[in-house]
């Protein structure tokens, strides 16, 4: 079997186990994804979602969030981490929205990339998730700790794995791609305890005999 075989394979079964599978960041328009996806930095999207139902009333379109006062903005999002950053990205984002694009999201992953505080991987989150668009696959810790894990790619840095796993699956693929990983990551393939015995994707993963093992080996 190719690798190229064995993850068109992996993710057939993904798409069985999990078919629920779709971004968990709660949102309901490109903008709150945006600010969501900004604030997913450095923390769990479970965290996110419960500080964006404030925020979000509070600012409710892309001038409010431009014209906002920082430090007010910092106590919204204060428990995300790195919350004066995030804050300020979020300002300057929104300006530069209005001042370049007339206050609408760009859809180019080359423009979205441009915005304070987005970078590829927040760029292809909304280009999948908020229009349908795929230009890349989203590379968070989970597809990256899989995707090497089962073998599919041998590099390390985010920006390479993409191009890796581009190569391996169809641009239709690429959104459920990193939605069908992420879950199998918080699900069942954890970074520290992967529940490799219960695991769906036995014959296919790579490194399950060895974590297995490893595992065993730990609990004598």
């Amino acid at each position: 079997m190719t690798l190229k075989e064995r993850s068109q394979q992996i993710l057939s079964v993904l798409r069985r186990v999990y078919p629920q599978a779709h971004c968990e960041l709660h949102h309901s328009n490109p903008l709150e994804l945006l600010i969501a996806t900004i604030l997913s930095a450095q923390c769990t999207d479970k965290r996110v979602n419960l500080v964006t139902p404030a925020l979000f009333k509070r600012y409710q379109n892309v001038e409010q969030f431009a014209a906002a006062d920082q430090f007010e903005m910092e106590s919204f999002v204060k428990s995300t981490g790195f919350y004066r950053n995030k804050a300020k990205n979020i300002i300057a984002c929104c300006k530069m929205l209005l001042e370049k694009y007339r206050g609408e999201m760009p859809r180019k992953i080359e423009e979205l990339s441009q915005l304070p505080g987005v970078g590829r991987k927040t760029a292809n989150v909304l280009l999948g998730n908020a229009f349908g668009i795929n230009e890349g696959v989203v590379v968070d810790t989970h597809v990256s700790r899989l995707s090497q894990r089962m073998g599919m790619t041998r590099e390390k840095t985010p920006e390479k794995i993409e191009l890796s796993l581009m190569k391996l699956f169809k641009p239709g693929d690429w959104c459920d791609l990193s939605h069908l990983l992420i879950w199998h990551g918080r699900n069942r393939c954890d970074a520290r305890k992967p529940d490799c015995g219960n695991c769906e994707l036995e014959g296919l993963c790579v490194s399950r005999d060895k974590l297995l093992k490893a595992a065993a080996d730990k609990s004598r």
